[in-house]
């Protein structure tokens, strides 16, 4: 009878369990498939309820079968019921929720590669959102420098009078500090850094994600003083066709088209823009404030869907450039005795992308980066050219994990650079450099109101010239505590160590198109120690009236600092200092939002920033101590938006220990927004503040002009309209 018994309870259980299943579910934001973690997912008819981790992913164990309706939500997004059948035999079930129109949208950060919300991330990270870049790009849909230019604690340093090259500070500190990324490649160090800031579009962007700071782990050297990710859009089932058409009163044209769909199994992303200046001078000295410039952008990426659990993309964006400015008499070709002086920028850009990734497992993606970059450009002014090639190889292995209230990254890079000197010049300046380095990332959620970001990185970097070879290791810890004191507050601290290895390539040297700068010798890498503390408050002042406040704390010291000294013979090489670089400030953000129409921002930005290897005035040139930027913007979405910026720039020294005037800037924009286009323009600067009008920027004669140090705009009062296509 016990074996009759015994019998029957075994098969009921193997019945039972039979009748058991799992349904895994992806949640995904529908406009970028970027995953969305913490997500919701409940079957009210078996109140059963589960959690999507960090990569979207959340499981259904023990699923009797049958038909359910699955009610699927998240903060900001739209609820969505999606009816399913168990058992589901076609993998993982993708729900994509929609932005719920009228409520602030969370904004999922990458650069972090763990895909949280930028409220989930214990490192600070600063994102520019696509309204904001779409606003930017009636202003300049050349480049990005516009869209830096006015971000809090973001300075874009005009680096020559004539050509208008430039380049990003963070925090005061020289460009060279600031690791430069798009889709997390890295392809803009070194020489392959130069006019970049002017040869990125801002067309396909989706948002720029920025952190201030040290960010070694995942990014190792040049990230001193912070890392700027330009991330582009991604295709979607929804084809998307803009187009934009731009005209300036300074004779800038621009005509630009990027499209974008996804298939089934495929999907591809296309970027084509062409930009021309004509010559303009506003202060009729006979010199360009801007040069004649013509620029072409192609950038085509296909996406292959192998399976629902990987996916592959190939991308490559070729640019060429042709920048000249100088004596208008020479630009426009009628050079004469008196009429010599020119500077000539040619370039040509090829980056080349490949991404792997693929889900391992529901918590577990591994992701595979490669490119390869072809930088080549030639400054010529009278008498002189300088000429150079530079090649980039950036390969990247990463593997993410999440198990419980922990994430992990893991995983190792190599990046290879190697410039060539052409033109046969007696200073033999080329260089190589490998940098090789593991690394690894654990966020672990302490508890509801407390995460910890802890990363270590080491490399080993070689850099070798024709007369000097150096290997060096590095050991690059970092920190990040986020502490969610209640709904309204919160706070953010990190700490790290960072360094750059010795380049030719830096602000100072782009100033004098690099002549007479010797071959790089017995010098050693810059090493920094950085940290960054921060203050969240956000409520509600009425019932439709929001508030938001950000106060951020910055330390950076950089040791054994590069620095240009020149000898009696003009001759100029890089030394290490003996006294370090000292960098220290805070940055204050405010934000009210009423009826979601009206949106009110203020900043500002305190840097004290001073070279202790100087003597007397150790204050760095042409960084402000004190900056304040405002914007007030009215947007009904679908209709109209309008907007009204200011901003104040304290007074900065200059190389020669004198100090400039204080000044301020103001810009307005509007655009119409009808059903398939919209029309906009935009008054930049229209207060027409120029450095003309405090002294003359070109010394000297025609023949041997001299240039001031640029700490303010040169070109003045602009406006621009223009029509925009969205199909």
């Amino acid at each position: 009878m016990n074996k009759i018994i015994f019998v029957v309870m075994a098969l009921s259980f193997a019945m039972t369990m039979a009748g058991q299943h799992i349904l895994t579910v992806r949640i995904v934001h529908a406009e970028t498939k970027i995953p969305l973690s913490a997500a919701t997912i409940r079957i009210q008819s078996i109140n059963r309820s589960v959690t999507a981790d960090s990569t979207g992913i959340a499981s259904f164990q023990n699923l009797p079968a049958g038909k359910f309706k699955m009610i699927v939500s998240y903060v900001g997004f739209a609820e969505k019921t999606v009816g399913v059948t168990v058992p589901f035999t076609n993998g993982v079930l993708e729900v994509e929720l929609e932005a719920e129109e009228g409520e602030e949208e969370e904004v999922i950060v990458q650069s972090t590669r763990t895909s949280r919300t930028i409220k989930n991330v214990p490192t600070r990270v600063e994102v520019i959102e696509f309204e904001e870049i779409d606003e930017k790009n009636n202003m300049r849909p050349a480049n990005v420098a516009m869209l830096l230019h006015e971000s809090t604690g973001i300075q874009v340093q005009q680096t020559s009078a004539t050509s208008g090259n430039a380049s990003i500070r963070i925090q005061g500190l020289d460009g060279k500090y600031t690791q430069l990324l798009k889709d997390g490649f890295a392809n803009f160090n070194n020489f392959s850094g130069g006019l970049s800031v002017l040869e990125i579009p801002p067309l396909d962007l989706a948002q720029v994600e920025i952190i201030k700071g040290p960010a070694s782990p995942l990014y190792g050297g040049g990230a001193i003083a912070g890392v700027i990710n330009f991330i582009s859009k991604v295709p979607k089932v929804e084809p998307e066709y803009n187009f934009i058409v731009n005209y300036s009163n300074i004779g800038q044209f621009n005509i630009g088209a990027f499209a974008l769909q996804r298939g089934k199994k495929t999907g591809y992303s296309l970027l084509a823009l062409y930009s021309r200046q004509t010559v303009y001078d506003v202060d009729k000295d006979d010199f360009t404030e801007v040069p004649e410039t013509r620029e072409f952008t192609l950038h085509p990426k296909l996406f292959f869907y192998i399976n629902e659990r990987t996916t592959i993309q190939v991308g490559n964006s070729f640019t060429q450039g042709d920048r000249t400015g100088g004596d208008i008499f020479v630009v426009n070709g009628h050079s004469d005795a008196n009429h010599q002086y020119f500077e000539e920028n040619k370039t040509k850009r090829n980056i080349t992308t490949f991404e792997f990734a693929k889900m391992t497992g529901e918590k577990r993606r591994l992701v595979i980066r490669q490119s390869f970059s072809v930088f080549d450009r030639t400054i010529r002014i009278p008498a002189y050219a300088f000429d150079g090639i530079s090649y980039n190889a950036f390969s990247d292995l990463s593997y993410i994990t999440n198990a419980g209230n922990h994430a992990w990254v893991l995983g190792g890079n190599f990046v290879y650079d190697k410039f060539k000197e052409k033109g046969g010049s007696s200073l033999n300046r080329d260089n190589t450099s490998n940098t090789g380095g593991l690394y690894g990332q654990h966020t672990w959620d302490a508890s509801g109101k407390i995460k910890l970001e802890t990363g270590l990185r080491l490399d080993v970097a070689g850099y070798s010239n024709p007369i000097y070879s150096n290997t060096e290791f590095f050991f690059l810890p970092r920190v990040s505590l986020l502490v969610n004191y209640n709904t309204k507050l919160t706070s953010r601290i990190g700490a790290g160590i960072g360094y750059k290895t010795p380049t030719l390539f830096t602000e100072e040297t782009e100033t004098i198109q690099y002549r007479n700068v010797l071959q790089i010798s017995d010098v050693e890498s810059e090493r920094s120690y950085g940290a960054t503390a921060d203050l969240n408050y956000r409520t509600n002042l009425a019932p439709r009236l929001s508030f938001s406040f950000n106060h951020m704390f910055f330390y950076t010291i950089i040791k054994k600092p590069l620095i240009l000294q020149t000898d009696l013979a003009g001759d100029s090489r890089f030394i290490n200092a003996a006294e370090p670089v000292h960098s220290a400030g805070f940055e204050t953000n405010a934000k009210f939002i009423f009826k979601n129409y009206f949106k009110l921002f203020l900043g500002y930005t305190f840097t004290d920033i001073k070279a202790k290897y100087l003597s007397g005035n150790q204050f760095l040139p042409l960084v402000p101590q004190h900056k304040l930027n405002t914007a007030l913007i009215y947007e009904k979405e679908g209709v109209i938006k309008l907007g009204l910026e200011g901003y104040f720039t304290g007074q900065q020294y200059l190389s020669n220990g004198t100090r400039t005037p204080s000044f301020e800037e103001f810009g307005f924009m509007a655009e119409k927004i009808f059903k398939k286009f919209s029309l906009y323009i935009n008054f930049e600067n229209f207060t027409d503040t120029r450095q003309s009008r405090y002294k003359s920027v070109v010394n000297g004669s025609h023949l041997e002009p001299s240039f001031d140090e640029i700490w303010t705009h040169t070109e003045g009062f602009v406006f621009n309209g223009g029509i925009k296509i969205k199909l």
